[in-house]
């Protein structure tokens, strides 16, 4: 059974699921959250069966602690974000609800400033780079061809770039927003992408010194075949712990959870129909010509 022949239709699906986040990305771009673009948050109890909504907030607190965001984080709980604030204000704010709703618990004040914030962006964006070069030189030098960490990196971004264009949308259409808590999502599913595809092109590599004849395609063929029902069985143990944790975790980890699924789903797909179909596709080109 010749599953690599289908190629181009596994590019296909992978192109459904990339154009639309590629395009939000460039349209929408990313909601980021106060972790890279500054402000505070002040997340707030109230009294049992006491709810809160963005227009009466504004009504409540003064023009100047520039509010931009209510969000609900659970039962009477709520995320009240704003430009950067100090402890008196603060205080002041958590007065003015206290007259309106009586005795009001704060749970958590965070407040992060621009120059943090730019500097947490700037060392995401190197960290992700270190990576990429990292991880193309050592597939490269274990597998001994520049066209395996290529390939292995292509399908790592394929991840990342579906990952991106993803909560793209949920902004855009839920106001989702990225965090730090993002970006850890991202570097996990960066690893487990690439180490579920390490897998299979160790296979290829015992397979080519056990058949040194066999033609390269057949090769990555029998490598996919043999290790897909691996991938997908330990992939699916991580698959419905994560939608455990989706449908039933708390409102603070949701995104992180749904963000860790997706490049879950992403990573076993990319492994077997991304790296190897690139991989194949690269090695005819290169004995075409």
């Amino acid at each position: 059974m010749n599953i690599l022949k289908y190629r181009y239709f596994y590019f296909a699906i992978s192109l459904v699921f990339l154009i639309p986040g590629i395009y939000s990305l460039i349209r929408f771009g990313l909601r980021p959250s106060i972790d890279f673009v500054g402000g505070s948050l002040i997340e707030v109890r109230l009294p049992d069966g006491q709810t809160l909504g963005f227009d009466q907030v504004v009504k409540l607190v003064d023009d100047n602690f520039g509010l931009n965001a209510v969000q609900q984080s659970g039962p009477a709980q709520y995320m009240i974000k704003a430009k950067e604030i100090d402890e008196a204000q603060k205080n002041d704010l958590t007065s003015q609800l206290q007259s309106e709703y009586g005795e009001v618990e704060v749970l958590r004040f965070e407040s992060v400033g621009p120059s943090i914030s730019q500097e947490l962006l700037s060392k995401t964006l190197v960290a992700i780079g270190l990576v990429s070069v990292i991880i193309t030189i050592y597939v490269w030098r274990q597998f001994k061809e520049l066209k395996f960490g290529v390939t292995a990196v292509m399908a790592m971004f394929h991840d990342s770039l579906i990952l991106l264009g993803s909560f793209s949308l949920l902004g855009y259409f839920y106001g989702v927003e990225v965090d730090i808590l993002f970006v850890t999502a991202m570097l996990t599913t960066l690893s487990f992408s690439v180490h579920d595809t390490i897998v299979v092109y160790d296979r290829i590599r015992e397979l080519g010194r056990k058949y040194p004849r066999m033609e390269f395609e057949e090769l990555a063929n029998t490598a996919v075949l043999e290790t897909l029902s691996r991938s997908i069985n330990n992939s699916v143990t991580i698959i419905v712990m994560l939608l455990a944790l989706v449908l039933l975790g708390g409102a603070t980890i949701r995104w992180f959870s749904t963000a860790l699924l997706i490049g879950a789903i992403t990573g076993t797909y990319s492994s077997s129909f991304t790296a190897v179909p690139l991989l194949v596709e690269w090695t005819k080109r290169v004995k075409k010509n």
